[in-house]
């Protein structure tokens, strides 16, 4: 247990053990060999109460020129912006976001709830704010909704835009049911424009939380897993 929440090597965690350093209920424990029932038993190292849980979901506020993988060599991921008592964990993001888009992505390590909001299957709502540049029209609505063709030929599936602002440049949500490489970008280069900010605000159920500045991350609630457990798409 001590190993996998990140204090040292299994050899350092037993010279912890050894210098008394760790409680088990109040009790002294030198052991290395005692098994522990996380859920049900208090484990104090330090001084301090350890909590140990199998899955951790985490909502970030993604910042542009990070990437959305788990290790890169060329530049810094999300993951990098986590604190050690996170990483250890092995948390993943749930897709991906561009390296210059912002917004909301989602980072946990329960794989099976990963597959379900990823699946085509599923139809999980993901909705952009956007900047474009270009008077953004009502026959481009017509268009997305629809379904547009990108440049490698690839039809999308129905999306809903939502104009927000018009002019030279126009401010737009669009709520999109899939994930292909770049596709909001590709879909507005299909109809001309060019998309020059772009934000994630929602996916599935949940909403960024707008107290998170850029960069920032904080754990779902047990309310929010659940949402995301429950949630059926479209």
């Amino acid at each position: 247990m001590l190993a996998n929440l990140g204090y040292g090597s299994r050899k350092e965690v037993k010279e912890l053990l050894k210098s008394g350093a760790v409680k088990v209920d109040d009790v002294v424990v030198k052991d290395a060999k005692l098994h522990v029932d996380a859920k049900k038993q208090t484990v104090v190292l330090n001084g301090d109460v350890l909590e140990y849980k199998e899955f951790i979901y985490l909502m970030m506020n993604k910042p542009q020129g990070v990437l959305s993988s788990t290790e890169d060599r060329t530049g810094e991921t999300v993951i990098d912006l986590l604190e050690m008592e996170e990483q250890v964990y092995e948390p993943f993001p749930v897709g991906r976001l561009d390296k210059d888009t912002e917004g909301l992505l989602l980072i946990m390590n329960d794989g099976q709830l990963a597959h379900r909001l990823l699946s085509p299957k599923k139809h999980v709502p993901k909705t952009y704010f956007a900047v474009i540049d270009g008077e953004v029209t009502e026959a481009d609505v017509v268009a997305f909704a629809n379904g547009v063709t990108l440049d490698d030929g690839y039809e999308t599936k129905p999306g809903e835009l939502k104009i927000l602002k018009t002019g030279i440049c126009s401010d737009i949500e669009l709520t999109i049911t899939e994930g292909k490489f770049h596709q909001v970008k590709r879909m507005f280069e299909a109809v001309g424009k060019k998309v020059v900010y772009l934000q994630r605000i929602s996916m599935g159920p949940l909403p960024l939380d707008v107290t998170l500045e850029l960069g920032e991350y904080r754990e779902l609630t047990d309310e929010e897993v659940e949402q995301l457990r429950d949630f059926q798409g479209k």
